[in-house]
């Protein structure tokens, strides 16, 4: 239990990251398609505040991206080596991305977007936009995600189960 929150710390630290690099280094719109509709549409492109912004932000992103799928495959490899069964690798794996997922939602959602400057430091001309009001704007898609979520987990611990027996 101990290495399965110790992977989830990892993870939401490459999530935060991953965050942070694409909202302050590398700034492309795509990469805010989760954002507010009104929060969208008043972004406007910023121009590179250091040389080799967009750089850094794309190794940092990269390096995210380790943090966040890594521990789920070595939290596999460590449940195989151990031989975990299906409902042990279901928990260790529903731990893990449902944990990150409810990070998601209170850090990112209402901490960063709807109590904090986290977003207008970067982009002032969304500052009268967000607020606690936007607190659950896309309740939908975290649904969709979660019920995504537990069949991943479900075939994750199966394909884990199934090399470990």
């Amino acid at each position: 239990m101990i290495l399965t929150l110790g992977l989830l710390v990892i993870e939401m630290v490459g999530l935060f990251l991953l965050l942070w690099s694409a909202v302050a280094l590398v700034q492309k719109r795509m990469f805010f398609s989760s954002a507010p509709k009104e929060v969208l549409e008043v972004i406007q492109p910023k121009q590179p505040r250091f040389r080799g912004q967009h750089l850094l932000g794309w190794c940092v992103m990269v390096c995210a991206f380790v943090m966040l799928v890594g521990p789920i495959v070595f939290g596999g490899l460590d449940g195989i080596h151990r031989g975990f069964t299906f409902p042990q690798f279901l928990v260790r794996f529903l731990i893990q991305i449902f944990g990150l997922k409810i990070y998601d939602i209170f850090f990112f959602d209402w901490i960063l977007l709807c109590n904090s400057n986290f977003f207008p430091h970067y982009y002032p001309e969304a500052k009268s936009l967000v607020g606690r009001h936007l607190f659950g704007f896309n309740k939908k898609s975290h649904v969709r995600e979660g019920l995504f979520l537990i069949v991943l987990s479900f075939v994750l611990a199966l394909v884990c189960a199934h090399i470990a027996a």
